[in-house]
């Protein structure tokens, strides 16, 4: 069992920036590719950004590369998405996932290549 707590989210302003982190109860952790999933009001949830089980290998949405930065710490079981030039389009709530198919090379982006889901934190970009 994976139990996975998203924190972070909260009110900025358009242009700011937030970093959003995703602590697991995973003894395993260091082995799981991680990703950070959006889903705002009205439309289905999307990828954003992913990471694979050491951090050598990272991919992202096309409308979030150069602004987002995932990255993980396995030591402390934790996942992190910095986010900056936040737009107000990007306001939802946002979810972290965990791959337990252990050491995969490359991070998965779609959704259903992920086992456990967090609650996801809310995030309100204000224009």
């Amino acid at each position: 069992q994976v139990s996975l707590v998203e924190s972070g989210g909260g009110l900025v302003q358009a242009g700011g920036s937030l970093r959003l982190s995703c602590a697991a109860s995973a003894r395993t952790f260091a082995t799981y590719a991680m990703g950070w999933f959006r889903q705002s009001l009205g439309k289905d949830r999307e990828f954003v950004a992913a990471i694979n089980w050491s951090g050598g290998n990272t991919d992202y949405a096309d409308s979030v590369k150069g602004r987002f930065t995932i990255s993980r710490d396995n030591a402390k079981k934790t996942v992190y998405l910095q986010m900056n030039s936040l737009k107000p389009e990007e306001t939802g709530v946002y979810y972290c996932a965990a791959d337990t198919s252990p050491g995969v090379p490359f991070p998965p982006t779609t959704d259903y290549a992920y086992d456990y889901w967090g609650p996801g934190t809310q995030v309100t970009v204000s224009s």
